[in-house]
């Protein structure tokens, strides 16, 4: 049997999704949550194989709850179940170690697929969110122009940025001034043609452009 904990904040979604892994002989339901601030004790007693997790939630959000589960608990499987499609927060889930992520529009006989086959290793995500990774992957990289070449500074600031820093933490470490922080980050979004903190990262990631 699946051993399975729902970290959501929505009554009435964490209600139907408890009923409906309580009532299957697949699963043993290790029970539902609001938030994610007893996560790292619950895994500790109750040892689950997947957690469906919600992102919007209070006191922790999703993404923060999935960094701290998978730095003490890589074995788990982490299933997001959430609105949110943009792509910045799907690379951060991922970022954060979620193996899989679905929209809640998702169906129920879908959300059993997704966690028999998160369980068997696979990375089961809602078709419009897969093609999002896709497109991503299969941009064709530019090569960029010598002039844009990241400086010495702009390294050390996008491995504070892979390593999840904050800007605050970034000009501490860096010991330059938060405005300096943003104005060498636009920079760095500009040579590398993205848009966000996230893409940065995984492109960061995907080009071995750090250490």
């Amino acid at each position: 049997m699946i051993k399975i904990a729902i970290y959501e904040d929505n009554i009435a979604l964490r209600s139907s999704l408890s009923h409906l892994l309580q009532s299957s002989e697949e699963f043993e339901f290790l029970g539902a949550y609001e938030n994610p601030e007893h996560i790292i004790q619950n895994c500790l007693e109750k040892t689950p194989h997947v957690i469906l997790m919600d992102i919007d939630m209070p006191v922790m959000n999703g993404i923060e709850a999935a960094t701290l589960v998978k730095n003490k608990f890589p074995e788990v499987n982490i299933l997001i179940l959430t609105i949110f499609e943009d792509r910045d927060k799907l690379f951060d889930a991922l970022k954060a170690g979620a193996s899989g992520y679905l929209l809640k529009n998702s169906s129920v006989i879908e959300i059993i697929e997704a966690i028999h086959e998160i369980h068997r290793g696979g990375s089961p995500m809602t078709p419009s969110v897969a093609r999002k990774v896709l497109d991503f992957f299969s941009k064709p990289q530019t090569q960029p122009n010598p002039e844009e070449k990241l400086s010495d500074r702009e390294l050390d600031i996008l491995r504070c940025l892979v390593s999840g820093d904050s800007y605050k933490m970034i000009a501490a470490n860096c010991f330059i001034s938060m405005g300096t922080v943003r104005s060498h980050i636009n920079n760095i979004y500009k040579k590398l043609h993205v848009n966000s903190k996230s893409e940065a990262v995984v492109k960061a990631l995907k080009e071995r452009l750090v250490d």
